[in-house]
């Protein structure tokens, strides 16, 4: 093995001895800080973490999405009475107009 002066020129065999040696160390100087230190070093680096933009919101759906939807049983329990007692009739024609114009608002005429 050729000693060399310049760490950034070690190449092949020679850099993964070093890279070993590297670890070793910082091992050694792990143990070397005792319990304590090292868990407040972990926490150190834990609150380092930068998240970016995007993983901002899907972190946040995420929680909306567990999050328990605001269910008014009341009306849930009103409504599953008058079905099973066949006294719930639905509008057609309500419903209908509605899907056409949640479909007119919905589409871009601009192509």
């Amino acid at each position: 093995m050729k000693i060399q002066n310049n760490p950034s020129q070690v190449t092949g065999a020679d850099a993964q001895r070093v890279d070993r040696l590297d670890i070793k160390n910082s091992k050694s100087k792990d143990k070397a800080l005792g319990a304590d230190s090292l868990l407040a070093k972990e926490k150190s680096d834990a609150a380092r973490v930068d998240l970016s933009q995007r993983a901002q919101e899907m972190k946040k759906i995420k929680e909306l999405a567990m999050k328990e939807p605001d269910v008014d049983m009341d009306k849930v329990a009103k409504f599953q009475k008058l079905i099973d007692e066949g006294k719930y009739k639905v509008n057609t024609k309500d419903v209908a107009d509605k899907m056409v114009d949640e479909f007119l608002l919905s589409t871009d005429y601009t192509d």
